[in-house]
């Protein structure tokens, strides 16, 4: 019998002995965390043996192990925290499992793999799902010796279907959200093989589910991986959408993978001191991150950084790992705290923050330890405004509130930005203040903010602040329509 990576569902019969922390853990709350736990924490129950308490106090240790490895506070109940955890769409591959062959599990025994997709989702044009696939093996195969081929005829390694519910692997699935997708591990038949639920609305952007980052998830276990617990990580068991085109492999999964396969092997050049090439200021261009330091203003966008030290001199563009070794490039927000003459810098589920021009060593912290809950894996822009005292953190079309005195968000529940900026849009990539007024970055433009009045005052390109040509030139202002 196939060694797989998945957990049998069992039928049991139900118990009532989930601990309970308030009234909202109702009974249809128990029942749906009691069949979590059976597929993903391999809970085990005998409804006619087990007495009431033995069963309770199983189940409290395999919620225990849900909450450890989500990171959560370990109580042994389902509180609110637990529920929703448990509601997040994931891939149906286990948390907790015992299987004899992954301890001592290496992957496949070639690095030359094929696969074949089997059959296409109606959602998506048959190009975009074989350009998702190929992407999705790409990024394991851009960091490890593998290579995957396509074919179309005979069996192949890695076999890709869709389909609903049963689906003649014993794992059927459970319709809309939940279990999006499942595969199994490195061996000969079923082995490798990738299923992706067909109720699940597929796409290539943001709406339903990105086939490539769950693809690309699903191929991690198709090669050997377990689920991570890092949040940053691709191979974390829950889904989180991020723009594919900024997509970079977490070094959590890059280690896990080259633990299997090794790394991919570079020819070797001539060393020579890396120099980044300086684009034209004048050019569109997007902002990873954008911050103030000690009056000066730095923008982030790949593995560099605009500096603009005074609005009279012309930019500087270097290298980020030129300036701090210590951070990452690919820097996703940035925002400077002027009364402890610190900047945090976020990536992923961390944030450094540097003093000045140093990194600081305790380096890099948890978003979590600011008070963001599990379900955010990482910040897409950050801004602290000096009139309020409030730095503001944007995730998605939504924004939470940070008290720096008091160290802890205003509110556990974050506001939608259309609500609370009304016409910056409804996501921001990048932020900073000057002057007194608010700056947010979307793609090739930026709204000026007003906080006071509450209002857009002007909108202008993201390059405005470069010394780009013709200062006349850098404003698509609101007036722009009223000229003609």
């Amino acid at each position: 019998m196939k060694n797989l990576f998945l957990v049998l569902l069992l039928s049991v019969a139900y118990c009532s002995a989930f601990p309970a922390e308030t009234p909202q853990d109702s009974e249809e709350n128990a029942k749906f965390a009691e069949e979590y736990l059976k597929n993903y924490y391999n809970l085990k129950t005998d409804g006619v043996r087990q007495g009431r308490k033995k069963s309770g106090s199983q189940i409290s240790e395999k919620i225990r192990q849900m909450q450890d490895f989500f990171g959560l506070e370990v109580t042994g109940r389902l509180d609110s925290d637990t529920m929703e955890m448990m509601h997040q769409p994931r891939c149906g591959f286990v948390d907790v499992g015992e299987y004899s062959i992954f301890p001592g599990n290496s992957g496949w025994r070639k690095s030359e793999l094929t696969y074949r997709i089997v059959n296409y989702t109606p959602d998506m044009a048959a190009a975009e799902v074989d350009a998702a696939i190929q992407r999705a093996f790409q990024v394991w195969s851009d960091v490890t010796p593998l290579t995957f081929t396509r074919i179309y005829n005979s069996v192949a390694d890695i076999e890709i279907s869709f389909a609903a519910q049963v689906h003649n692997d014993f794992y059927p699935f459970d319709g809309p959200h939940g279990t999006l997708a499942h595969a199994f591990a490195p061996n000969n038949g079923i082995g490798g093989d990738a299923h992706f639920d067909e109720d699940e609305t597929w796409t290539s952007g943001s709406r339903g589910y990105n086939l490539f980052l769950v693809a690309a998830h699903e191929f991690g276990h198709s090669l050997g991986l377990f689920h991570s617990s890092d949040p940053s990580a691709l191979m974390y068991p829950t889904y989180h959408f991020i723009e594919p085109s900024e997509f970079h492999l977490p070094d959590d999964d890059v280690r896990g993978i080259q633990s299997l396969y090794g790394a991919r092997e570079v020819p070797e050049v001539p060393m020579v001191p890396e120099q980044p090439s300086t684009p034209s200021s004048c050019q569109p261009i997007t902002f990873d991150a954008v911050t103030t330091l000690r009056g000066e203003i730095l923008f982030f966008t790949n593995k560099t950084f605009w500096r603009q030290i005074s609005q009279e001199s012309q930019a500087e563009h270097h290298l980020i790992k030129t300036f701090w070794d210590a951070l990452p490039n690919h820097i996703q927000a940035a925002y400077e705290y002027q009364d402890k003459d610190q900047v945090l810098v976020f990536k992923g589920a961390k944030y450094w923050v540097i003093n000045g021009y140093e990194v600081t060593k305790d380096s890099p912290k948890s978003i979590y330890d600011l008070g963001f809950p599990r379900t955010v894996r990482r910040v897409d822009a950050a801004v602290h405004d000096e009139n309020t005292g409030k730095t503001y953190f944007f995730v998605g079309d939504k924004f939470w509130s940070f008290d720096e005195k008091k160290q802890a968000m205003d509110s556990v529940t974050p506001k939608k930005i259309i609500d609370g900026l009304p016409g910056v849009g409804s996501k921001v990539h990048a932020a900073f203040q000057k002057n007194g007024l608010l700056y947010f970055f979307d793609g090739h433009r930026q709204y000026e903010f007003n906080a006071a009045k509450k209002r857009v005052t002007r909108v202008l390109k993201s390059n405005s602040w470069l010394k780009c040509g013709n200062a006349n030139n850098r404003v698509i202002s609101l007036k722009k329509a009223l000229i003609k």
